[in-house]
C-alpha cells in the first residue's frame, strides 16, 4: 500500500495527477457490488414483473453509462476513452439478491479502477430504484474493487 495521496499537492490542495509521462497501457479493473433484498423482490425482478420494467437490463445499459462518465461525477478523474465496459448481474438465493460485476478497459496512461466501481454502484442504485415499489428496505452493500491489471502499479486481486 502506498503512503502518499496522489490527489493532494504539496499545500494539501486537491489535484488533477499528471499522468503525462506514464507509459500507455491495457489497464482493466473489476469491480463489485451486491444488492439484497426480500426472496419474492428477487422473484419479482427475475420474472420481469416490476411496474417499471426490465431491472436487469437498465441497470446493465445505467452502469455501462456511468462508467462512460465517470470523470463528469468523480472530480479529479481523468476522461478515459474506454475500450470495453461490461456489466454482468447474476441472481443470488442464498443472499437473497443480486451480484452486480463490473469490468472496464482502456489502452491508455492512467487506470479504470473508478470506472469499474462507477458501474458497478450505478447498476446496483438502478436496482434500487427500479423495484423501490416492492422492497425499500433493500440494502446496496459490498462495493468494492475485485481485481486491475496494468499500470505501474501492477496488478492488484481482493481478497476472496
Amino acid at each position: 500500500m502506498t503512503s502518499a495521496l496522489t490527489h493532494l499537492g504539496t499545500q494539501g490542495e486537491a489535484n488533477m495527477v499528471d499522468v503525462g509521462d506514464k507509459e500507455e497501457t491495457t489497464r482493466t479493473a473489476i469491480a463489485e457490488g451486491f444488492v439484497l433484498m426480500q426472496p419474492e423482490t428477487l422473484k419479482t425482478i427475475l420474472a420481469g414483473n416490476a411496474k417499471k420494467g426490465d431491472v436487469l437490463g437498465t441497470a446493465r445499459i445505467a452502469g455501462i453509462m456511468a462508467a462512460k462518465k465517470t470523470h463528469e461525477l468523480i472530480p479529479l478523474c481523468h476522461p478515459l476513452l474506454l475500450t470495453k465496459v461490461s456489466v454482468d448481474i447474476e441472481p443470488d438465493h442464498a443472499l437473497p439478491g443480486l451480484k452486480v460485476t463490473a469490468l472496464a478497459r482502456v489502452t491508455g496512461q492512467t487506470g479504470v479502477e473508478m470506472e469499474a466501481l462507477t458501474a458497478a454502484s450505478v447498476a446496483c442504485l438502478t436496482i434500487y430504484d427500479m423495484a423501490k415499489a416492492v422492497d425499500r428496505a433493500m440494502v446496496i452493500s459490498g462495493i468494492r474493487l475485485v481485481e486491475k491489471t496494468g499500470g505501474k502499479s501492477g496488478d492488484y486481486k481482493a481478497d476472496a
